[in-house]
């Protein structure tokens, strides 16, 4: 059978070559579409291939009756319409791995440029100053480089680092000793990562909890004289605190590709003569925009001739009658995984999902992805959804488990999710009640009834009088008002556990106020 693929955004021969390849495709370049155009002609093709020019809308979709499958040769998705996509059965693929090298050369090259201060050099002898003294730089080896963000990237990064003699200390929440020691490089929390290195380099995504995570706090604790990459995200460093850093000579240097407002011609850091940067030039390579349409092209091989893809960023279809049944159990499913992550700073092996009474007969596997999902997010961000969550977890070296049984114990249905470390197991279980919606019914060892969302305080304490009233006084001196409280316990002054629902999100510093009150042992955040 052969199958029709319309590009409709301009990619190069060599990125479409496993397209001309494959002998069961017929293949139309037509650029510069209207929408109204690409509605009348996309009913004809079994594939579309685009890149960020193409806005795939509803009404595009839902006019190609054919449509298999759609390539993105790019990283992110924001001009298809993934509900749409997914509503009628259509997969859609981009392409995560392909700007890789590129990004990892241009963090190399902004270092190597950073240490040897040769933009600031070659500024001035263009300007016919001839000035040797002024730009004396530093050698990299010996060296330390920290890496914060041990992906996909700053793995390359490191590697490429330890060619140039340095010595790496990296920190990634999926970092085993075994996996460091593998790499040849040190292990340590991101505090410890900032206080050791001469060089520091993000690779970490953009997410609530990496927003400002290199601000004025973290800047006391770097070494005078440390010098600061930044090929990854805008946000991630505050500005505002590295201007001042580099001002007050903490830093002496900073290399940037990527700024929080963009384009930043405006940034007052572009007027510090030690900060050099570029105007987000990471995966700005001939290759880079070579290799993205190739692995999109091989994806669409690939499900047009039966295979599954690679790299899926939606929902693969399922039967409408089946997901009827299993669609209210995704948020709770999502919701249990994003609670487990705050119960354990210890690098996950495994993740035992356990499916009893009604779910049993079902099929669990779009719950376990929503679980997966849940867990992973406040380290991929939106980079993980329904499909690619176990693949990112396989990535890590994460087992994950299902098992089945009707034996529902005290409710209709019940999903159990544990996370399995080195050192320890925790687990949180989840029902949806019948008229009421989802509910947190244990975590770890203790009975609850909790509805999973908002803010919440979990707090672990000895069951003795009085501690339910200091929590509750030290949260009113805040200004923090209580929702809903649940409190659960083993034995008569023994473990006990409290879980607040509270109007507001907590900062540290509420969290250690109620560290420090008696009995009082473990206290974290939770934000549903």
């Amino acid at each position: 059978m052969t199958y029709r693929v319309l590009i409709s955004d301009p990619l190069s021969e060599d990125g479409i070559y496993p397209l001309r390849e494959a002998d069961n495709l017929e293949i139309d370049i037509i650029t510069d579409l209207t929408p109204e155009q690409l509605v009348e002609k996309i009913a004809d093709y079994d594939a579309l291939l685009v890149r960020s020019q193409t806005k795939v809308t509803k009404e595009i979709i839902d006019a190609a009756k054919n449509l298999k499958i759609i390539g993105r040769a790019g990283v992110g998705v924001d001009n298809i319409d993934l509900k749409a996509a997914t509503e009628n059965g259509v997969i859609v693929v981009n392409a995560p791995d392909g700007n890789t090298n590129s990004a990892a050369e241009h963090t190399i090259a902004m270092l190597t440029a950073l240490a040897r201060k040769i933009p600031q050099a070659y500024y001035a002898l263009k300007n016919k100053k001839w000035d040797r003294k002024t730009y004396v730089g530093v050698e990299l080896k010996g060296k330390t480089l920290g890496v914060i963000g041990l992906g996909r990237i700053g793995r390359e990064v490191a590697l490429r680092a330890k060619g140039q003699r340095m010595n790496v200390i990296a920190y990634d929440p999926f970092l085993t000793a075994e996996k460091a020691e593998q790499m040849g490089v040190s292990q340590g929390t991101v505090e410890e990562v900032v206080q050791a290195a001469d060089f520091i380099t993000i690779h970490t995504p953009l997410l609530k909890e990496t927003k400002n995570l290199i601000n004025k706090a973290m800047f006391e604790k770097m070494k005078p004289g440390v010098q600061l990459i930044n090929v990854a995200r805008g946000g991630i460093i505050n500005e505002e605190d590295l201007y001042e850093a580099i001002v007050a000579g903490k830093v002496a240097g900073a290399a940037l590709d990527v700024f929080e407002v963009e384009p930043a011609t405006d940034n007052k850091l572009l007027d510090l003569p030690e900060v050099i940067a570029t105007p987000h030039l990471g995966a700005s390579t001939i290759e880079a925009q070579e290799s993205v349409a190739v692995d999109v092209s091989h994806d669409v091989v690939r499900l047009l001739s039966g295979v599954p893809v690679k790299n899926p960023v939606n929902m693969p279809a399922v039967p409408k009658d089946i997901m009827k049944k299993i669609e209210p159990y995704f948020y709770l499913a999502e919701k249990l995984g994003r609670f487990l992550t705050n119960l354990s700073d210890e690098v996950i092996k495994e993740i035992n999902i356990s499916y009893s009474g009604e779910l049993h007969n079902l099929e669990v596997a779009p719950i376990t992805r929503n679980t997966v999902k849940g867990l992973l997010k406040p380290h991929y961000g939106e980079r993980i959804n329904d499909v690619n969550a176990a693949y990112l977890a396989e990535q890590q070296g994460i087992v994950i488990n299902e098992n089945k049984t009707s034996d529902g114990k005290d409710y209709t249905n019940l999903i159990k999710v544990e996370i399995v470390t080195d050192t320890e197991a925790k687990a949180v279980s989840g029902t949806l009640l019948k008229g009421f919606g989802p509910r947190i019914v244990q975590v770890e060892d203790y009975r609850v009834d909790l509805v999973p969302e908002g803010h919440l305080i979990y707090i672990h304490h000895e069951d003795q009088p009085g501690a339910i009233g200091r929590v509750g006084t030290q949260l009113a001196k805040k200004d923090i008002n209580i929702a809903t409280m649940q409190v659960g316990r083993k034995d008569v002054g023994g473990a006990a556990i409290m879980l607040l629902t509270v109007d507001a999100e907590v900062t540290d510093q509420d969290l250690q106020v109620l560290l420090d009150l008696e009995d009082i042992y473990k206290v974290s955040a939770v934000e549903l």
